[in-house]
């Protein structure tokens, strides 16, 4: 653990000096993921990538190299298909989130390296992105209000990582 990490504690997660408050999965805390169990993961996840809604969201508010969310960007969620836990696009038939909702959840996402690479059922997608409201669970993702998800974005480092204890 470095002071370059987002460690999740009871109150919220502890990054740059602030705790900010966020929700967890419905699930809780897991050492044993599965998909669709609705928890969280336990352990340290490294950040993988910045994407964004720009009709929602300036460029100019995050870092380089976020990627935008076009119509077409999904996440597969199919355990059985060779991109499980990977960003493809449509139109794709297999099981999938797409990314471009049209609720708020997902107009910021900082994607994580969990389950990569990907092994069948160890669950998909973990995500920090928007919460629909405070204290409200996640299907096993963490959730911030949307102007620290922005702070949170704007002050990662390469070496950042999300840790999360059982």
């Amino acid at each position: 653990m470095t002071r370059h990490d987002l460690v999740l504690t009871p109150t919220g997660v502890r990054f740059g000096g602030r705790i900010l408050p966020c929700s967890i999965g419905r699930g809780g805390i897991t050492r044993n993921k599965t998909e669709g169990d609705g928890a969280t993961p336990a352990g340290r996840h490294r950040i993988t990538g910045i994407w964004f809604r720009p009709d929602r969201i300036a460029a100019r508010w995050l870092p380089p190299g976020a990627r935008p969310i076009g119509p077409r960007d999904l996440w597969c969620d199919d355990q059985a298909h060779p991109a499980y836990n990977q960003p493809v696009r449509a139109p794709f038939l297999a099981s999938h989130e797409t990314l471009r909702r049209a609720d708020p959840l997902y107009d910021l996402i900082l994607t994580t390296d969990w389950n990569t690479p990907a092994m069948t059922g160890r669950g998909s997608a973990i995500f920090l992105h928007t919460w629909r409201q405070p204290g409200y669970p996640t299907a096993g993702c963490i959730a911030f209000a949307r102007k620290d998800l922005l702070w949170i974005a704007r002050n990662l480092t390469p070496r950042s990582a999300v840790i999360v204890r059982p």
